[in-house]
């Protein structure tokens, strides 16, 4: 056998000396011996390859199959130090194609890597890191291993984090927390892993926690009631009654977001899950630097920061707060809306009238600031018996009205006292609040405050002259106006009324008179004191005995008169009818 190229025999060869030194056993042996040395590969696998060549189209690769695979040097931009000889991963799309040749990709490699490396990391609950590359809707947008996975807002920081924007382009530590192959889609979390480094932080605080314990914390959120401060890994409530002394609507008025304050630990409760904190304790309480001269009576001003119903609360200094009450504001005694009267935000002028320094309360009052009109010198001849005034009507009740003549003086008209000639049952029938109405002064009484007023006494009691008029036994054309089961009320002439008993309500034809009808009716009684005046139509066509023996005397009496005294007697009655009449149609109109 030749040892060497030129002891070769090429004759030999040419001339097929050679071909029958091989048997089918030995080439099926060399065939075995060859297709070992390649490698066993399946499709749509990873698998390393080696870089056995590189031009500036494509890069050949040799993974110990019968052949090599081309792929695109684009796919290599991430290594621009590959030479030849370097090992990769690929991923084997087609053992051969349609032209015979081994498509190989290691883009889609590194896609498979990584998410075997997304789902070694969730099932590893591993950290991984990643870049944030942009900011989406509700979130960010991170790479990890060349996949895009989606970070939430509430999944960045365990604080709100109002600036997205800050994150983009820098490195982030993170968890993968879901995976849905359907959609390629991968949620990570940033705040879980903040979350495990606080919560060392929140247990060496907690048990270190005391009350008095002055702390710096951040204020992460803010409500109308007031602000949660992080700690440094838990939370605490600083109420906004405890973040001044003074009042405030709002914690923004006085706090921002993100900012760093000192805060004193109030309160927590047994399992130390909820923890109050304080702000305004850490400074001095100003009633504590009240000036010592001030004292009752003092004039203070200050600004209004609350109105209730039972008066309003003037602030004089930051923390010091008087309560003016509503009886405090004006003399008047109908001031029943503080709000009618004062406004949050309004600069007052006030004196105190009580101050209480341990306890911290101060009462004040307005009204103090103008003279008391019942203690002026001119109220007794102002307000003396017999004179007239215009008021107000501020108040209506059961038995009268009160009626204000001036700021603070006040007076009541009894409803008796509002007419000579009508039965007013309620003050409503004859006048409403915040009408005005003329009055005379019946009663004044300085010491206890009290005027008593009358409206009808501003004309002449018109009984004088109904005594003259409806005598008894003299007839009167008479309306029923209402019935019940006593009787009868009646108008009678001149706007006054009259009552009729039941059985004296019978008609001579039968049957009994009805609301609504007109009739003669007798006058069987007359009291001008009590104002009463009791008729009977029965009485108009029928007399009792006992009628007939009173009516005997008067009878020859009136014989006895001339004729000339009858006719006066007649025309005195007229006259003062008249007059009666006309006065009482002027007074109407003048209403």
């Amino acid at each position: 056998m030749a040892n060497s190229p030129e002891d070769f025999n090429w004759d030999e060869l040419e001339q097929g000396g050679f071909g029958d030194s091989y048997s089918s056993e030995n080439r099926e042996e060399l065939e075995k011996m060859y297709e070992a040395t390649l490698s066993q590969i399946e499709e749509k696998e990873v698998v390393k390859a080696t870089v056995v060549a590189i031009n500036d189209r494509d890069v050949v690769l040799n993974i110990g199959f019968k052949s090599d695979g081309l792929v695109s040097s684009t796919e290599f931009r991430d290594l621009p130090d590959l030479k030849i000889g370097d090992e990769v991963e690929v991923y084997i799309e087609e053992q051969e194609n349609a032209q015979g040749q081994l498509v190989l990709s290691r883009r889609k490699a590194k896609i498979v890597k990584a998410w075997e490396q997304i789902q070694g990391a969730l099932d590893n609950d591993s950290v991984i890191e990643g870049v944030v590359k942009r900011r989406t809707k509700g979130g960010l947008i991170v790479d990890i291993y060349g996949v895009e996975a989606f970070l939430p807002g509430s999944q960045i920081d365990v604080k709100p984090i109002r600036d997205f924007d800050v994150f983009v382009g820098k490195k982030m530590e993170v968890k993968v927390v879901k995976i849905n192959y359907t959609n390629d889609n991968v949620v990570v979390s940033h705040k879980v892993l903040i979350e495990k480094d606080l919560e060392k932080q929140k247990a060496e605080i907690l048990n270190n926690l005391e009350k008095g314990q002055v702390l710096e914390g951040v204020i992460k959120n803010m409500t109308n009631f007031g602000v949660f401060i992080d700690l440094g890994g838990v939370d605490g409530l600083l109420h906004i009654t405890d973040i001044s002394w003074g009042r405030i609507n709002h914690p923004e008025e006085v706090l921002q977001l993100d900012q760093k304050v000192n805060v004193v630990v109030l309160d927590f409760d047994d399992q130390k899950k909820r923890i109050s904190l304080g702000m305004k304790q850490l400074t001095p309480h100003p009633w504590d630097s009240l000036p010592e001269d001030l004292q009752v009576g003092s004039k203070v001003t200050g600004k209004i920061v609350n109105v209730a119903d039972y008066g309003a609360f003037l602030e004089i200094m930051p923390g010091v707060e008087g309560l003016i009450h509503v009886s405090e504001m004006s003399w008047s005694q109908h001031l029943r809306n503080p709000q009618d009267f004062i406004k949050i935000g309004d600069a007052l002028e006030a004196v105190v009238l009580t101050l209480d320094r341990d306890e911290r309360k101060m009462s004040l009052g307005i009204k103090q600031l103008t003279e008391d009109p019942w203690t002026k010198g001119d109220v007794l001849t102002k307000y003396a018996v017999g004179t007239k005034h215009q008021g107000v009507v501020r108040n209506l009740t059961n038995f009268g009205l009160f009626i204000e003549l001036e700021e603070g003086i006040d007076g009541l008209v009894h409803v008796s006292d509002l007419s000579w000639t009508k039965k007013i049952k309620h003050p409503s029938e004859f006048v409403k609040v915040g009408e005005n109405l003329d009055v005379q002064v019946l009663e004044l009484d300085v010491e206890n405050r009290r005027l008593a007023l009358g409206h009808k006494q501003l004309e002449e009691n018109p009984w004088d002259t109904f005594e003259s008029i409806f005598t008894r036994g003299s007839v009167h054309k008479a309306t029923i106006l209402s019935k019940n089961d006593k009787g009868a009320v009646l108008e009678l002439p001149y706007g006054i009324e009259g009552f009729a008993l039941t059985k004296t309500l019978n008609k001579e034809e039968g049957g009994q008179a009805g609301v609504g009808e007109a009739l003669d009716f007798k006058v069987v009684e007359f009291n001008k004191d009590e104002k009463r005046i009791v008729l009977s139509h029965t009485a108009t066509y029928q007399e009792d005995e006992v009628e007939v023996k009173k009516k005997a005397p008067k009878k020859k009496a009136a014989a006895n008169k001339t004729a000339a005294d009858v006719e006066k007697d007649t025309l005195g009655d007229l006259d003062a009818l008249t007059a009666l009449k006309q006065k009482m149609e002027n007074d109407g109109e003048s209403k």
